[in-house]
């Protein structure tokens, strides 16, 4: 970890949907420099603490913090603006434009140039283009997305189309990147290459990681800590090694030290 000062900051989040508790006093702090996973059975709240935290759902009570600032107030695209940026589990991309097209709308909620700038492309528009660009190729350059840089989205591979939303959210310049389920739907080698490609965005681009995950062989390679869930609640919180041994993540996320080991077989088997 490279500061100890928290990025984010989450105190006694709960979240009702009704008669239905979904997340129940949850509190953690996401330092600065780490990633940070969320792990857990399915319906344990993980995607549903993301939801809070890009602000699609407001929190019932609890309050969430970014650089010290509140977030329960902010619409989306201001908390966007701040530097949040995010993936979704199932992937939300422009299929008729190109994988150039997708980056540069990622970029668009840093744009400063005006409606009537973009209208006659004006001095100021032109350079914001031109940023807009050298940012998008970056990253294309750090995901090695080069020969798919001009293809459609629609006409590509599922895992390249993952790593493309990846690279989206990278082109809003985000101080935290969060990532739903990073490797649903990827084959052994494409979750090898999304593990690099997370350890390449927290060294090469300084960006914080926040991520919902249940490939147990990609948390314990990628996260400094693992946050673990069930039925909306804290289970456990520590290192991968930690959480992973904890007795209660066993019971409740792994049913027992057999379905453990099946588990992190669970990609070479496939």
């Amino acid at each position: 970890m490279s500061d100890t000062t928290p990025l984010l900051t989450a105190r006694d989040l709960s979240v009702r949907f009704g008669g239905v508790l979904a997340v129940n006093k949850v509190s953690f702090d996401v330092m600065r420099g780490e990633v940070f996973t969320l792990i857990g059975p399915n319906g344990a709240g993980k995607t549903t603490v993301f939801n809070l935290i890009s602000r699609i759902y407001n929190p019932t009570t609890g309050e969430l913090t970014f650089e010290g600032q509140r977030l329960n107030d902010l619409p989306p695209h201001k908390v966007a603006a701040l530097g949040i940026a995010r993936t979704f589990q199932n992937i939300e991309l422009f299929e008729n434009a190109s994988v150039l097209q997708n980056l540069l709308i990622g970029h668009h909620v840093h744009q400063s140039s005006g409606f009537v700038a973009n209208l006659f492309f004006t001095p100021a528009a032109r350079r914001a283009e031109r940023e807009a660009r050298a940012q998008a190729e970056r990253v294309i350059e750090l995901l090695e997305l080069q020969h798919h840089r001009d293809s459609l989205v629609h006409g590509l591979p599922y895992g390249v189309r993952k790593v493309v939303e990846v690279a989206r959210a990278l082109c809003m310049g985000p101080k935290l990147l969060l990532l739903d389920e990073p490797s649903s739907g990827l084959n052994v080698e494409e979750t090898e290459d999304m593990a690099w490609w997370i350890a390449d965005i927290r060294k090469e681009l300084g960006i914080t990681v926040l991520m919902v995950e249940h490939d147990m062989s990609l948390v314990s390679r990628v996260s400094d800590r693992v946050l673990a869930m069930n039925q909306g609640e804290v289970l456990a919180l520590g290192t991968p090694t930690e959480v992973q041994s904890h007795p209660g993540v066993i019971e409740a996320y792994l049913g027992s030290t057999d379905d453990m080991s099946s588990l992190r077989r669970q990609k070479v088997a496939a």
